[in-house]
């Protein structure tokens, strides 16, 4: 199959593509990696009248350390971010993502801020993100306004972005330098979208216990969640037997079901990595404690 018929607008300024957006009435689809979009198109389940392409606006791209922390512009590329310097250095767990997204030639093209937008159950940035709490940035014509990763999801690919926003940065406050993390997934294949995917960061105390704890699920349900529950459980723990006890938090997950993978299976799954991931977070913690 072929894309619908479609309008294409190259603007040059982000103020210009809310402009656009706001006169497609609803009607218009921004694009930068391409990688959701035009997939969707060519199968004719999106037919937007106008396509707007951002991949010129340099104000849409890079990323940068200031008194929000450090801020990934939309368009980003997420081979750009897994090379940055700051990533590597702050977000570790962004840079543990990364790395199962695609391919080589996915990432080269795929943008943050594109697969946020789209928020595909399985995709690994937003499982990031929301143990990351990021913050994201929306402008329209009317003006701009922060939400919170946590309140961004609406249902299955579908975000509280309103039709004249467009998601212009993503906002992250690191942990100390000291804090593990760790970020594992199952796919049938390497490169595809995650069944299951768990994200997880830790601070330890004097004793080496947990003292503070962010994990994250992706794939088990209709978005990403936080496992709060979980999170509690780990506080103040410091051994493998209480990590399989606080993962079991993720068994009561309302889990999507599909004839491949029924809503049991994931659930299992999502405890299986959830404690691999706590594990790892608090191993790699543990290393950089004693250096």
């Amino acid at each position: 199959m072929k894309a619908a018929e479609f309008d294409y607008a190259r603007p040059a300024t982000v103020e210009e593509v809310c402009r656009l957006l706001d006169s497609a009435a609803g009607d218009g689809k921004i694009i930068a990696g391409g990688q959701t979009l035009v997939p969707l198109m060519v199968m004719r389940l999106t037919r937007p009248s106008l396509v707007i392409d951002i991949n010129r606006i340099a104000a849409l791209q890079g990323i940068a350390a200031n008194e929000d922390g450090i801020v990934v512009k939309a368009a980003t590329r997420q081979a750009d971010a897994l090379a940055d310097a700051a990533i590597r250095r702050h977000l570790p767990l962004l840079l543990k993502g990364l790395r199962h997204v695609g391919h080589v030639q996915t990432r080269n093209r795929g943008t943050i801020g594109g697969s946020l937008c789209h928020l595909d159950p399985s995709a690994e940035m937003p499982t990031v993100m929301m143990a990351l709490d990021a913050k994201l940035l929306l402008q329209s014509a009317q003006g701009s306004r922060v939400v919170a990763m946590s309140a961004f999801g609406e249902g299955v690919m579908t975000t509280v972005l309103l039709p004249d926003e467009m998601l212009t940065q993503i906002r992250v406050r690191p942990w100390a330098d000291a804090h593990g993390a760790h970020f594992v997934e199952f796919a049938r294949r390497h490169g595809d979208f995650a069944v299951v995917s768990a994200a997880a960061m830790v601070e330890l105390d004097g004793n080496e216990r947990i003292a503070r704890a962010a994990f994250a699920l992706g794939g088990v349900a209709a978005m990403p969640f936080r496992v709060a529950a979980a999170e509690r459980a780990s506080i103040g723990h410091a051994d493998d037997a209480a990590f399989d006890r606080a993962a079991q938090a993720a068994r009561d997950s309302d889990a999507l079901d599909d004839p491949a993978f029924p809503s049991w299976y994931r659930q299992r799954l999502a405890v299986a990595l959830l404690a691999k991931a706590i594990k790892g977070a608090h191993a790699r913690a543990l290393a950089k404690v004693k250096r």
